[in-house]
């Protein structure tokens, strides 16, 4: 392996992909994500960011996901995996938009120079990437890109092919831990099925089948890990999916999809002849990260079971488990939430277990879960999962029951450690949770639903020429700047019942996010544009042009 960059091969494949010289691109939250014709030379260095991560880390395989989630078809995205699964570490993400943003070739050829150079990267390591996209039709374009990217490397590619995002966190945590004591799992897909539906299987032996559950598809990736997985479920769960039409052009989470049934609070029109009364269904997003549950009511009314409504459910289930199998004492059970998540779930975890708030980001939740012995995060768009520290997996494999109770609660926690994808948010994984848990509690949507009753709320956004003039703290729900903005919001929300309410820069777009919460839905309506309004004035925008509404 050279301890040199072939500076003539990155320059030659570079000028195969430039840089749109009027666009700016920006590391964030959810990686590059943008219009996906114009992402050919970020899919290259990306390659070339990964490549060097990897022999950074010595040879440890570094994932790569093309994808752009919930988004519309024609967006695209990339986002790093690190070496267990994990997101790419923060430090990181300031090399991977300072690659992208580099000029020209002779630019990035620098920059690259650079960053070999701070980070102390050993280039006669090896570099090891494997990569992943989703459905959308440009993503085998932007895979050409990202593999002339880890050409200019020399590193070793593996093609996952078209998988779920969590499918790709899996394989590189898989991968890496292959052959040590603490595998993670055959390091492939039927590895991945097998596993989780191995452990829901031992998990929901003996209970009743329940009724069949409709599965919305979005028409994204997660229709084939639906027909993946349901011959392997034996029965003990039928899962019937919809909107799988992944070849359609422009059928992606159009009209469907979790993000679609959270933003709308709606049913999926295309399930509507689908789902009857006291039926439960859920959807997942375009690359089967986010999941969201819903049920028709005995009055055919379309009720909502999102991420908090998941976290609850989850959390008091590992708790009462906790308890049974005599380690209360022992094992420290936590939440973590966003300001996003509603203000009655955050009550009533409250008073059942540790709750901490973060700002919004996978990246945030994830960290602060990790502090717990087993952290529960979960945020209200329905992504999510449940993390079991080292600690607490070894403590589950060596404590000794003394009754049948506690051997069988047990039990349950060491396959719930199976089941759950602990590497990020996996809607696949949380479905069978969440059948998992109402098998145990004899629950319908009715009952789950009844743990709490969600106050009204409203997100809406508010389009701006700069996000970054909008600046927050307290875990993103107090502004500091611009200044006197957040006085103003806070005597609007003093003349509401229940009002509650926060502004936060989108981290992606050139948008402000609102939340609004109230006792009542027509005034958190309310509520929401009325502090919609105040930012859109703060903005600078016309007040004879301010939009009604600002979705």
């Amino acid at each position: 392996m050279s301890s040199q960059l072939d500076v003539k091969e990155i320059s030659r494949l570079s000028e195969l992909h430039p840089k749109p010289s009027h666009l700016r691109y920006q590391y964030g939250t959810s990686g590059f994500r943008t219009l996906g014709t114009v992402l050919d030379s970020v899919l290259f260095r990306v390659g070339i960011l990964a490549s060097l991560r990897s022999k950074k880390l010595d040879g440890k395989t570094i994932g790569v996901m093309v994808t752009a989630s919930h988004n519309p078809e024609e967006d695209n995205g990339v986002k790093l995996v690190d070496p267990r699964g994990e997101m790419l570490e923060a430090s990181w993400e300031i090399h991977a938009s300072v690659l992208a943003n580099a000029s020209t070739t002779s630019d990035l050829i620098e920059a690259i120079e650079t960053l070999v150079r701070i980070a102390k990267i050993d280039l006669s390591k090896p570099a090891r990437v494997v990569y992943g996209r989703d459905t959308r039709p440009s993503g085998p374009f932007l895979v050409a890109s990202l593999r002339d990217g880890l050409a200019a490397i020399k590193a070793e590619p593996r093609d996952a092919g078209v998988v779920t995002t969590p499918i790709l966190h899996y394989l590189v945590r898989a991968i890496n831990t292959k052959g040590t004591k603490d595998a993670y799992g055959d390091d492939s897909e039927d590895g991945y099925f097998d596993k989780l539906s191995g452990a829901f299987k031992k998990l929901v032996a003996g209970k009743p089948t329940p009724p069949p559950l409709i599965v919305d598809c979005a028409n994204g990736v997660g229709a084939g890990s639906i027909s993946k997985i349901s011959p392997r479920l034996d029965g003990q769960l039928k899962l019937l999916p919809q909107n799988t039409a992944t070849s359609t052009p422009g059928a992606l989470n159009n009209a469907c999809g979790a993000d679609y049934v959270k933003t709308t609070q709606k049913l999926p029109p295309s399930l509507a002849n689908h789902l009857k009364a006291n039926q439960r269904g859920c959807s997942f997003d375009g690359d089967a990260d986010r999941l969201m549950y819903f049920y028709i009511d005995e009055r055919n009314q379309f009720r909502m079971l999102d991420g908090d409504k998941i976290a609850a459910l989850v959390a008091g289930f590992i708790v009462d488990l906790v308890k049974n199998a005599g380690l209360e004492s022992e094992l420290k059970v936590g939440i973590v939430q966003t300001a996003y998540a509603n203000g009655s779930s955050t009550k009533y975890l409250a008073e059942r277990l540790p709750v901490r708030c973060v700002p919004t980001g996978v990246k945030h939740l994830h960290h602060a879960a990790e502090r717990f012995d087993i952290g529960v995060y979960f945020e209200a768009n329905g992504h999510g999962t449940v993390l079991f520290s080292s600690g607490t997996q070894e403590t589950l494999a060596s404590h000794e029951p003394t009754t049948p109770a506690q051997s069988t609660a047990l039990n349950h926690l060491s396959n719930l450690t199976q089941l759950i994808n602990q590497t990020v948010g996996d809607a696949l994984s949380d479905m069978l949770l969440v059948e998992v848990v109402l098998a145990h509690r004899s629950y319908s949507g009715f009952e789950w639903d009844s743990l709490y009753v969600d106050l009204p709320n409203r997100l809406v956004k508010v389009v701006v020429e700069d996000r970054h003039a909008f600046q927050t703290e307290d875990a993103e729900r107090q502004l500091v700047s611009p200044k006197g903005l957040q006085g103003k919001i806070d005597d609007l929300v003093r003349r509401y019942d229940g009002g509650r309410s926060f502004v936060r820069p989108s981290g992606t777009e050139d948008v402000v996010r609102v939340y609004a919460e109230a006792a009542i839905k027509s005034q958190a309506d309310e509520l929401a544009f009325r502090v919609a309004g105040l930012v859109y004035d703060e903005a600078g925008g016309d007040p004879s042009a301010r939009p009604k509404e600002f979705l």
